[in-house]
């Protein structure tokens, strides 16, 4: 493996430094908090209770090590993680693209029906579906071709902060107003049965992302570089604000439904968009009319924040892709924009098309990606764990030993959803 970029000895940066050096930790966290948070932690402290909550921290932490590989390697190198598979072999880097590029449609696919849902709730009148999806499509486009990297940072800041402010508030203001449970509110079953499987390999695979993330995480790093002076100090602290940060926030969305929707008995809607809408009125029913449009500014900032991430994050990591399979030396800016296009667009053509065939394709990119994380996490171990990396960014006695915890998990879990749904 290639050496790592040598660095001279770095000055300790005040924390007002710090805060200003803050990126691509903030982008992945915006990218992180959409179904995941906002679906999955939200219906597991509804059906749940709070039962879940352990595992969604333990999770989080399991993870850990592998989406920190994305900042070692990269500020260690100087090189992002795609370029690492392509020295681990082309037949990775091919999967990995392949993965990328299907990732890449589905999950832009499904955030903009999700996004478009919520934006219809602030227009004063009737919009197709395909219409409003248009308008966050352009929004994002525009955003990202008039400011590239910049605007994007600047914009995920501002969105995890309103995000993050919006959703306390909301659980402040469930747990003042929480009601005893009526004596007809359903049980609250319990997750450790053989019928929850399904749900909680869908819950603790994207949790609090795919791993593939991790690569988005490194070539957002990687273009920060070029825009800024990063030391590796200022790197991990970026990172670790947000990953904590994402962690907390599944916690608090958790929260959210187990205050407002465990025990009522209602049943929950099955799509992410119909449950969005069964969120935002179950609000205004339980807490008060006026929160109707805090709930739904909650969802639409967490959803348009992962949206326009994951457009430039997967268009990032497939334009890099291609480049090291031709071998091209340096990235051409206009292939960058093509793959933002090629995914908006492609998206689009499913919402308009094949709207019938999203969840089930959804369904799809979940399962192969929680299948495929296991592979990314180890694929990322070897590659910290293989390249001489400075004393700050190298891995470990605590972190290695979390590493080798955090892939017998994902394999574990892995086997377990083998067996569950081809043997069992």
């Amino acid at each position: 493996m290639e050496n790592a970029v040598s660095y001279p000895s770095e000055q300790r940066l005040s924390l007002s430094q710090l805060l200003r050096s803050l990126g691509p930790g903030i982008m992945m966290a915006a990218a992180a908090v959409g179904g995941s948070h906002l679906v999955a932690s939200t219906k597991a402290g509804a059906i749940y209770g709070w039962q879940l909550a352990i595992l969604i921290l333990l999770v989080n932490l399991f993870k850990y090590p592998f989406f920190k590989a994305g900042v070692q390697y990269t500020m260690g190198t100087g090189e992002s993680l795609v370029e690492g598979y392509a020295k681990l072999g082309k037949p990775y880097l091919w999967v990995f693209t392949i993965l990328a590029v299907f990732s890449a449609v589905v999950n832009t696919a499904a955030l903009l029906m999700f996004s478009a849902s919520l934006l219809g709730y602030f227009v004063p009148f009737d919009l197709s579906l395909p219409v409003l999806c248009g308008i966050v499509l352009v929004t994002c486009l525009v955003i990202l071709f008039a400011g590239h990297y910049k605007a994007l940072d600047t914009l995920s800041k501002v969105i995890m902060a309103v995000l993050t402010i919006a959703t306390l508030l909301a659980v402040v203001i469930a747990a003042a107003n929480a009601a005893p449970v009526s004596s007809v509110a359903a049980e609250t079953p319990s997750p450790w049965t053989i019928a929850a499987i399904g749900f909680l390999v869908v819950t603790m695979g994207w949790m609090p992302a795919p791993i593939e993330i991790s690569s988005l995480t490194s070539v957002w790093l990687k273009s920060q570089c070029r825009h800024q002076k990063v030391t590796a100090q200022s790197a991990l602290f970026d990172f670790n604000v947000g990953y904590i940060g994402t962690a907390i926030l599944a916690i608090v969305f958790l929260a959210l439904g187990a205050l407002v929707l465990n025990g009522t008995g209602v049943e929950l809607s099955k799509s992410g968009i119909g449950f969005s809408h069964q969120l935002v009125g179950l609000y205004a029913s339980t807490i008060g009319e006026w929160s109707r449009y805090l709930i739904a500014v909650i969802a639409f900032f967490c959803i348009f924040g992962s949206t326009i991430t994951v457009i430039d994050g997967y268009s990032r990591v497939i334009a890099e892709s291609q480049r090291l399979i031709k071998e091209d030396k340096e990235q051409n800016p206009k292939v960058l924009q093509t793959w933002m296009i090629v995914v908006s667009a492609a998206s689009l053509a499913i919402i308009v098309f094949y709207a019938s065939a999203l969840l089930p394709m959804l369904d799809f990119a979940m399962v192969m990606a929680f299948m495929t994380t296991p592979i990314f996490a180890l694929l990322n171990y070897i590659l910290v764990t293989k390249t001489v990396l400075p004393k700050e960014l190298a891995v470990g006695p605590k972190l290695k030993a979390l590493s080798i915890l955090g892939l017998v998990y994902l394999f574990g879990f892995l086997a377990l959803f083998i067996w569950w749904k081809w043997i069992m």
